[in-house]
């Protein structure tokens, strides 16, 4: 077996157990080698999946290698993994979310105004869970904490960084359509 083969199979074997996404580094010093090389052998692996049309991929997220399953198998994993679940974050909880990767750091107020609810409870729960956390605090009185994602949101969604996130204007209504809505609400408010 030459040494390229069997770093390979190393490497596949300790992302495929892996639990959370794992870093070059981290992997270099289990298998003794050099990061760059575990992150080219890598790399060649995770083009060679992609050519194999696997149902898996690996993939390199915020803070590391990740095995996941490959995009085109999300149908059959959803139908699978959703199956007596009920859903993780409510839609409140995802709307925050939202809010924090797009428009971070951002403190609770400013979520809040957003909103046009208490939010509160909601930036708990996804504090607790890991999604977001503190980002620093707002100069000035109160001194107000201010929130922004963390890696393991990034992880959750396959990402390797928030400018992997898609524009926010493709979830917006073109200007045009919100003016004829406007005037369709409200007469002569354009």
């Amino acid at each position: 077996m030459r040494d390229e083969d069997s770093l390979e199979q190393r490497l596949e074997a300790l992302v495929c157990v892996a639990i959370e996404p794992v870093s070059s580094e981290e992997l270099a010093d289990v298998v003794g080698v050099e990061a760059s090389t575990v992150s080219r052998v890598l790399g060649a692996l995770a083009e060679q999946y992609r050519e194999e049309r696997r149902g898996f991929v690996l993939t390199p997220l915020a803070s590391g290698w990740v095995m996941a399953s490959a995009p085109a198998m999300a149908p059959w994993v959803s139908r699978f993994a959703s199956r007596g679940m009920s859903t993780r974050l409510s839609s409140a909880a995802l709307e925050t979310l939202a809010i924090v990767a797009y428009r971070q750091p951002i403190s609770r107020a400013q979520i809040a105004a957003l909103r046009g609810v208490n939010v509160d409870g909601v930036t708990r729960l996804l504090e607790q869970r890991g999604y977001i956390e503190e980002h620093g605090r707002v100069a000035g009185p109160g001194q107000s904490i201010l929130y922004g994602t963390t890696d393991h949101f990034l992880d959750r969604l396959g990402l390797a960084s928030l400018q992997d996130l898609p524009p926010i204007e493709q979830f917006l209504a073109p200007l045009a359509a919100a003016e004829e809505i406007s005037e369709d609400l409200l007469p002569g408010a354009s």
